[in-house]
């Protein structure tokens, strides 16, 4: 790294920290991308949780996974120039064309928890045992649009992951929110963030360990008032032939979803599939709207590479939707 580029890159930092720092005090977050590839040449992602700091270095399919030499330059930048101690900058590598379930693999066992705040509520984070923290910060403004829907919805979270979004709902007034996830590891998760939040409540939480593709022609017809759908791009599931493809069968999957919502029901459905064309003449919905503008947080913008849509299911004959 050069004179000139270093202090570009800390230019760039400290501009990133002031502004959307400010922000994020403004709306009591602990947790928020201060910077995302915003220089060509310093291919890095950092985001904020709390008092420290989760730093990805995308690598180009053809790069070594070996130590950059120039890790050392970058993490005495960032520490410095934002005040966290080195021990406290955790470092990940991603691919920028790698394996899309790989962000779910383990890759450490220290299971170090940290809790973050968001939207009133509480959240565990990991920085070190995945590529993924737990907490996807891209949705923050998905998951409060849900909770607004969510009083005395009976709610449904397919992939729910570490349960962000039964969070929410709960927290709205829910009443009722089953989580399915294939993973324990995400279900105990998601349990953990309900009762940090004083959420839990056996009577009214489901959790269903279950591959939420096979899950769903089994799901009970019209039992739901509000369901999140965000499934991988890509998944090797036993209930697909082949292996699943959200652009090929995005379509067959939220049909069955739609038919888990009772009429005139709300489906929020995203992918992060970059290419994606959502096939709305495939679709037994009465509405479909792209939202993917209003759900982009004040540190993702012009930087989002996913789509998120509210879908609802047709009322009977004679009715209409609002």
């Amino acid at each position: 790294m050069t004179h000139d580029l270093l202090q570009q890159f800390v230019n760039r930092l400290l501009k990133n920290e002031r502004h959307r720092g400010k922000l994020a005090r403004r709306q009591e977050l602990d947790c928020y991308r201060l910077y995302d590839r915003d220089l060509p040449a310093v291919p890095l992602v950092i985001d904020r949780y709390a008092d420290r700091l989760y730093v990805a270095q995308y690598l180009r399919t053809e790069e070594s996974e070996r130590p950059d030499p120039q890790w050392e330059d970058y993490l005495a930048a960032i520490s410095s120039t934002l005040s966290v101690p080195v021990e406290h900058i955790h470092l990940k590598q991603r691919r920028t064309k790698g394996d899309p379930t790989q962000q779910y693999q383990k890759l450490a066992d220290e299971k170090n928890l940290l809790i973050v705040r968001e939207g009133g509520l509480r959240f565990y984070v990991n920085l070190t045992d995945y590529l993924d923290t737990g907490l996807f910060l891209d949705h923050r403004l998905t998951r409060e649009k849900f909770r607004q829907l969510s009083r005395g919805a009976r709610v449904l979270n397919l992939f729910c992951y570490t349960g962000a979004f039964s969070v929410y709902a709960a927290d709205g007034g829910a009443a009722q929110v089953v989580s399915v996830d294939l993973s324990n590891t995400y279900l105990n998760w998601a349990q953990r963030n309900l009762a940090l939040n004083r959420l839990f409540d056996p009577d009214k939480h489901e959790f269903c360990r279950a591959d939420a593709l096979q899950y769903l022609p089994t799901a009970p017809a019209e039992a739901f008032d509000l369901v999140i759908l965000d499934p991988p791009t890509f998944s090797n599931s036993k209930a697909m032939a082949g292996h699943f493809d959200i652009q090929r069968d995005h379509p067959t999957l939220i049909n069955q979803t739609l038919r888990a919502l009772r009429p005139g029901g709300t489906l929020y459905f995203s992918t992060n599939c970059r290419k994606f064309r959502l096939d709305k003449s495939a679709l037994q919905a009465g509405f479909v709207k792209d939202i993917t503008a209003q759900t982009t947080p004040f540190d993702f913008q012009g930087r989002l590479q996913r789509w998120c849509f509210v879908i609802k299911k047709p009322l009977p004959e004679g009715e209409t939707l609002p």
